[in-house]
């Protein structure tokens, strides 16, 4: 089973749209620990982390969350404000100091919808990123729960 690529922004969008996304940026500095967003909270903004490390991590009974994937520079942090009802369903950790560049989320969707090439680009790197996300969480998952040796 090979691993979807992770996809980055600059391959997906061409430059004028790169360019109208980045005039809606503002630049963010998360110290190491911080908690961008928490599972089940309000998808109100997303980032484009330039440097550092974010962990994914997902709520498990009992338990300190598990890390389900990380994002690092040039990657998209978040995709759930791009879809109703807009709750994350992941948290996420900084690991490391991370500069970023912030978008919310109202703004982004406005833009979409009112450019249909710009949106169809954005949600088909969305799209793409995603796979390979819930892939990596997949993996991860069946590393820390499956049985070793049952062939999952």
């Amino acid at each position: 089973m090979s691993t979807p690529p992770n996809p980055r922004l600059t391959a997906a969008l061409s430059a004028d749209q790169r360019d109208r996304l980045l005039k809606c940026a503002s630049p963010v500095d998360f110290p190491e620990g911080t908690r961008p967003f928490e599972e089940g909270g309000y998808a109100d903004r997303f980032w484009i982390v330039r440097t550092g490390t974010v962990t994914l991590d997902v709520r498990v009974p009992g338990g300190r969350p598990p890390v389900v994937d990380s994002v690092s520079a040039g990657e998209l942090l978040g995709w759930s404000w791009l879809f109703e009802p807009y709750r994350w369903h992941f948290g996420a950790e900084s690991m490391t100091r991370v500069r970023a560049d912030e978008f919310d989320a109202a703004t982004v969707r406005m833009l979409m919808d009112a450019d249909p090439s710009f949106g169809f680009a954005l949600d088909h790197f969305v799209g793409q990123m995603l796979a390979h996300r819930l892939f990596s969480a997949r993996v991860r998952l069946l590393d820390l729960y499956a049985p070793h040796g049952s062939g999952l």
